[in-house]
């Protein structure tokens, strides 16, 4: 017997900015009234405008309004909501606030937390993705204890390794290491970085892949057992594991490598007993080898490229999810039309990276044919120094690759964003760039741009 549906009447977004406001368009076409939450700091901030109510829970830092639970689900409680979009970032992956979700008798938007406490995991979430058919990297089976257990599975595997941080992502934690006098070092400072970002100093190793592509496949699964993907996102421009451009679909991926990983995929969550919408990311050899990496149990920042290309609202999805509906389409209702590429536009120095916060004096969006912008800024809002420093994303859809980078180039150039510095010079110049241009490159493509870069300036 099928789940009953029951309709929400009400969401609160336990989130801020762009995707706080992505949220609440989805809501207002579908009839639903939203609650926002904000901190002191974002009492001006566009999501608290547009939401139907808004409530104040703590000061600027994070972990004083947007990562504390209680204040969330006091504001849920206060405000009488049927369910709860986390969106990403913040609490978006928090097992713990899922479960308390739960316990109150709010929905929470999103997998179950047993199974964000999985995928979270990333040693557990490696062993059960292998159990259920997806290849892995040759590593490490647990997070190792000792310099000396590091070496010898780092010996057995063979250098060069990865070192990255069991409890979480983005970067932290991370080191590569390609000789066996280097891993004390290295595991050391890891560690340090993985405790100080997660709570959680556990290391594991993996074969480290020279020049791989970082490709993701989109799911959604529903409460009945149904799953489907919308094809991939190929996030290989990256910036200290950071991404700044993605694109769909993969300009590395054939049809039938395509319907491979997306098959893997779609099997390895059913096995797992995932629902919701889910992101499960995967490193690309050059011979078309493929790896699980890790499993974003939430929407992803690049959700649109999927959206532009597939026509799907994947927040529409997750919330008729949540609901209890069925999906109400199979795999091969999914068609893939184009070509979409995203770029983040962070407030910072476009040439040393260095957060730029500070008041938008004035501000221009781009428009015209297959162009779309998720932001919350707007002439007089003041980028707050507290939180991460994406703006908005500039996400444009044609027919082909070379007509998408074309329209991204147009729409760039018609952005204006005064009074703060931000990431647009960058992404002009990096569209104009033959390497990515050509759609032949790897995860090092930001080192070899930025050497390229300063070997211009050094021969002018």
């Amino acid at each position: 017997m099928g789940r009953s549906i029951k309709r929400f009447r009400k969401i609160l977004i336990a989130n801020r900015g762009e995707i706080a406001c992505r949220i609440i368009w989805t809501c207002k076409e579908m009839g639903i009234r939203t609650v926002a939450i904000h901190s002191e700091a974002d009492r001006d901030a566009l999501h608290v405008r547009f939401a139907d109510e808004a409530v104040c829970i703590g000061p600027a830092p994070s972990v004083q309004s947007y990562l504390n639970i209680p204040a969330v689900i006091s504001a849920a409680e206060i405000t009488n909501v049927d369910a709860i979009h986390p969106g990403y970032g913040f609490l978006a992956e928090s097992s713990q606030f899922a479960e308390i979700c739960e316990a109150c008798n709010i929905k929470f938007i999103g997998p179950r937390p047993e199974v964000i406490r999985l995928m979270g995991d990333k040693v557990e979430a490696r062993r059960a993705m292998q159990e259920a058919g997806l290849p892995v990297l040759p590593g490490s089976p647990e997070p190792v204890r000792s310099e000396e257990e590091a070496l010898a599975i780092a010996r057995q595997i063979g250098f060069p390794v990865m070192l990255k941080a069991a409890a979480g992502g983005g970067g932290r934690g991370m080191r590569v290491v390609r000789r066996a006098e280097e891993l004390g070092a290295a595991l050391q400072t890891a560690s340090s970085e993985a405790a100080a970002a997660f709570k959680n100093g556990d290391i594991y190793i993996e074969r480290y892949i020279e020049r791989p592509r970082h490709v993701e496949i989109q799911i959604l699964a529903d409460e009945h057992g149904n799953c489907v993907h919308l094809g991939e996102r190929d996030c290989t421009v990256q910036r200290r594991h950071q991404k700044l451009i993605e694109e769909a679909p993969s300009p590395a991926l054939t049809p039938e490598l395509r319907q491979r990983m997306g098959r893997a995929a779609v099997e390895a969550c059913k096995r797992v007993g995932y629902s919701n919408a889910g992101t499960v990311e995967f490193l690309l050899d050059e011979d078309g080898s493929f790896y699980f990496m890790e499993m974003n149990t939430r929407i992803q920042v690049e959700h649109p490229v999927t959206e532009m290309v597939t026509l799907a609202d994947i927040v529409r999805n997750q919330i008729r999810i949540a609901e209890g509906e069925e999906l109400g389409f199979a795999q091969d209702d999914v068609i893939i039309v184009g070509h979409a590429i995203e770029c983040r536009i962070n407030a910072e120095d476009p040439v040393t990276f260095a957060p730029s916060p500070g008041t938008i004096v004035a501000c221009n969006l781009p428009g015209g044919p297959g162009v779309r912008v998720d932001t919350a800024i707007y002439p007089g809002y003041v980028v707050p120094p507290y939180y991460d420093s994406l703006i908005a994303k500039v996400i444009v859809h044609a027919r082909t690759r070379e007509l998408a980078i074309a329209r991204m180039r147009r729409a760039l150039e018609a952005m204006v964003i005064e009074g703060i510095k931000t990431t647009i010079p960058l992404h002009l110049r990096i569209m104009d760039d033959p390497q990515f241009r050509s759609g032949d490159f790897s995860t090092k493509f930001m080192e070899q741009f930025m050497a390229r870069e300063q070997a211009k300036l050094a021969a002018v």
